[in-house]
């Protein structure tokens, strides 16, 4: 099999198609490896669960991809250009995003958002709001499951600010801007043909300096939008990395982000960047594998491997329990702080000191998904 670098729908989904991963997901054969660091189920129930944070109030906020069951709508290439290796896409209003409270209670902050899934040939991968940040104390939600592209005609991806009685408000249209400032190599590397997403597949969000910092990986780029909708790029990955897939984007004095990478899995065969002031890149940790998040706790940096089976997608290997977290250490080698992991996508640190992980969020059926929680031995600290 040759190695390729798609972007992060196709390669999940290639991934889970070939093994049929939707049942052992969450069946007997799924029973995570003992962990490293022990974790402990905080809510289950969820809908392909991405992108989590804590609001001002204390409670974890997450956003949920949908219900494959539910996307039933579609468009044709008449409408608009469709997406070739993994398409053509079914869509719907399945996504949402979720409150859980200290005991574990879920309650809807907003419903009925834009959510998409790939062809079922190639595993029904399903996305719709990728990740959530709170600025000047206001909730905002970023879309990548929206688009003619995606099956929904006359939507786009976009960043949303939610108000009250779960009502949204667009304030910027991200697809509009992707189409109008095209990243530099996207003719010849970025992404490759048959891979490429006309409306993007946004994955993570931070707020940061007074704005949003968004990181999408098909097109491989970073911009900063701010909260009246102006857009503009902070870097433009591919031009200097390459179709490096990059995925999950933090901030820390600066920003960071890691990369998915290739398939089949190669353990050890992908990196994190930091994003310096004068824009340029520089890879600050290595030997890592399909990175789907970063983050930081007392100065020290952590980074979410989300399948780590070697040569994954061959035929009987089976990527559930293989996710983990993985603590860099100040001599660059990695330790391993959390392991058993089915398929994470997310995590986030929480006021109490413990890492908050949204797992079983990519593949599995709609109801499956968690957040689990583990304490990682940093307590409290001023980061």
């Amino acid at each position: 099999m040759n190695r390729r670098r798609p972007g992060p729908q196709a390669l999940v989904a290639f991934a889970l198609a070939a093994l049929a991963l939707a049942a052992v997901l969450v069946g007997p054969a799924a029973a995570p490896a003992r962990p490293s660091t022990s974790f402990s189920v905080v809510a289950a129930g969820l809908m392909n669960p991405r992108g989590l944070t804590f609001g001002p109030d204390g409670d974890l906020y997450v956003a949920e991809g949908g219900d494959p069951a539910g996307n039933t709508m579609s468009t044709t290439s008449a409408q608009c250009t469709q997406v070739g290796e993994v398409g053509p896409y079914t869509a719907g209003f399945t996504s949402r995003i979720s409150k859980i409270d200290a005991q574990g209670n879920r309650t809807t902050v907003a419903d009925h958002l834009p959510s998409s899934s790939t062809s079922a040939d190639s595993g029904s991968l399903t996305s719709g709001v990728a990740d959530v940040a709170f600025l000047d104390g206001r909730l905002y939600g970023i879309e990548a499951g929206a688009g003619c592209s995606h099956g929904l005609l006359g939507s786009h991806n976009s960043i949303f600010r939610v108000g009250s009685g779960g009502t949204t408000a667009e304030i910027a249209d991200l697809s509009a801007f992707q189409t109008a400032n095209p990243v530099a190599n996207a003719d010849h590397c970025c992404p490759p043909p048959g891979d490429f997403e006309p409306d993007g597949t946004w994955y993570s969000m931070v707020a940061s300096r007074g704005a949003l910092y968004a990181l999408e990986p098909n097109h491989g780029e970073v911009d900063r939008i701010t909260a009246d909708g102006s857009i503009s790029r902070v870097v433009d990955v591919s031009a200097t990395e390459g179709h490096v897939v990059p995925t999950s984007l933090s901030v820390h004095g600066v920003f960071y982000f890691g990369n998915l990478g290739t398939f089949p899995v190669a353990p050890g065969s992908e990196a994190i960047w930091k994003l310096n002031p004068n824009g340029r890149l520089s890879v600050v940790a290595t030997g890592l594998t399909t990175v789907l998040g970063t983050a930081w706790q007392c100065g020290r940096l952590y980074a979410l491997e989300s399948v780590t089976a070697a040569d994954f997608p061959a035929p009987g290997v089976n990527p559930a329990g293989t996710g983990k977290v993985v603590r860099v250490e100040s001599d660059g080698s990695l330790t391993t702080v959390v392991d058993g992991l089915t398929v994470p996508t997310a995590m986030t640190f929480g006021p109490d000191g413990d890492l908050y992980i949204s797992n079983l969020g990519f593949g599995a059926p709609a109801g499956a998904g968690q957040i689990v929680k583990a304490d990682v031995g940093v307590g409290f600290c001023a980061d």
